[in-house]
């Protein structure tokens, strides 16, 4: 399973937002480029990288930033969310570097975007789904719709993305632990690979998604808890991979 870091972006600077609300920040840098270097260093095998500005304005604004992540390490596979809610988008993100774009409220607007995109970038489209007590929430998590989370699953692995990264709402950067149980469960559901969002607080929940009755969690995704010190980034990946391998 791998680790991987978050870099939330924010005017440019790297951020870490509590349950998603814009006016709840945490400044952890000036210079995103530099905390990529950082998780590199420790071992990242990939990153995740969010436009909050670009996702509350449905259109890239903190591009440059991520093209000069994706250029500073041409050979990670990098993966983008945040404002992709069209074709001219992902081209530009793809062209930049970017491995895998991540379409979180377009693809629960418009899940015929989803199947153009999966078909003009076969491989690339990932789909990001936000659920709270198992209902999709979308515009920055502002409205819960009567989308149940496994039946759009199962609707995007038809259309042929890559993965779900799954975030449960209510743990996002609140260092509670994951929803272990919900995720696990999602992952029963569907054949694509689930990348875990939200609550990761320490070594044990690493453990914790290692040890889910489920082989379909190929990645957690972590934020705050290795900006603030309470999960070791490289203990938590050398850990997934004993885990991971004794059960392999």
């Amino acid at each position: 399973m791998l680790l991987i870091p978050a870099i939330d972006l924010k005017d440019g600077r790297c951020v870490r937002l509590r349950q998603g609300r814009m006016d709840d920040e945490t400044i952890f840098s000036d210079d995103p480029v530099e905390i990529a270097g950082r998780w590199v260093a420790a071992g990242a095998c990939r990153l995740h990288l969010v436009d909050l500005n670009g996702a509350f304005a449905g259109e890239p604004v903190n591009g440059e930033v991520i093209r000069a992540i994706a250029a500073a390490y041409p050979d990670l596979p990098i993966q983008v969310g945040g404002g992709i809610r069209d074709e001219q988008t992902i081209q530009a993100y793809l062209d930049a570097g970017v491995t895998f774009v991540i379409i979180g409220t377009q693809a629960v607007k418009e899940p015929e975007f989803v199947a153009r995109a999966c078909g003009a970038f076969p491989g690339h489209v990932i789909v990001g789904l936000d659920a709270k007590d198992g209902m999709v929430a979308i515009d920055g998590w502002a409205t819960v719709t009567d989308h149940e989370v496994t039946e759009l699953s199962r609707r995007f692995e038809q259309d042929g993305v890559s993965a779900i990264v799954y975030t449960d709402i209510g743990r996002d950067g609140m260092l509670t632990g994951p929803n272990v149980e919900a995720t696990a469960a999602l992952a029963n559901a569907i054949t694509i690979p689930i990348v875990a969002s939200g609550g990761i607080t320490d070594i044990g929940d690493i453990a914790a998604l290692c040890k889910a009755e489920t082989n379909n969690i190929m990645g957690a995704i972590t934020g705050r808890a290795i900006y603030e010190g309470t999960l070791d980034f490289a203990e938590g990946q050398k850990l997934a991979d004993e885990l991971k391998g004794k059960e392999g």
